[in-house]
């Protein structure tokens, strides 16, 4: 079992940056972790993996290139450098995390345990 705790959400605008990141405790190393996100009247969408050995990584394409993840098993921490940011991404930011390493997890359902979201908000 791994607990889960988001910070580093606020409001920034159209162009900057925020950086997010999630404590987790437990066997951390031992899960494939992820961010999702969740704009208002929006189902919850994939933004970004990263897998629990080899550290590959994977993102959605509406975030490619503007956003980076990283973890760091020896912190038991989760990050999500946000550049670039625009009004669409706009939305509460959960860490997730899956008892698997499943390059190919990119839906909800598939993974067991949540933060409590950190909320971005993005001007225009």
């Amino acid at each position: 079992q791994v607990q889960l705790v988001e910070s580093g959400g606020g409001l920034v605008q159209a162009g900057g940056s925020l950086r997010l990141s999630c404590a987790g405790s437990g066997r951390f190393s031992s899960y494939l972790m992820a961010w999702f996100r969740q704009a208002p009247g929006k189902e919850r969408e994939f933004v970004s993996l990263v897998t629990r050995t080899s550290g590959n990584a994977a993102y959605a394409d509406s975030v490619k290139g503007r956003f980076t993840i990283s973890r760091d098993n020896s912190k038991n921490t989760l990050d999500l450098q946000l550049n670039s940011l625009e009004p669409e991404d706009t939305a509460v930011y959960y860490c997730a995390a899956a008892p698997h390493d499943n390059y190919f997890a990119r839906s909800v359902s598939q993974y067991e345990y949540w933060g409590q979201g950190t909320q971005v908000t993005v001007s225009s």
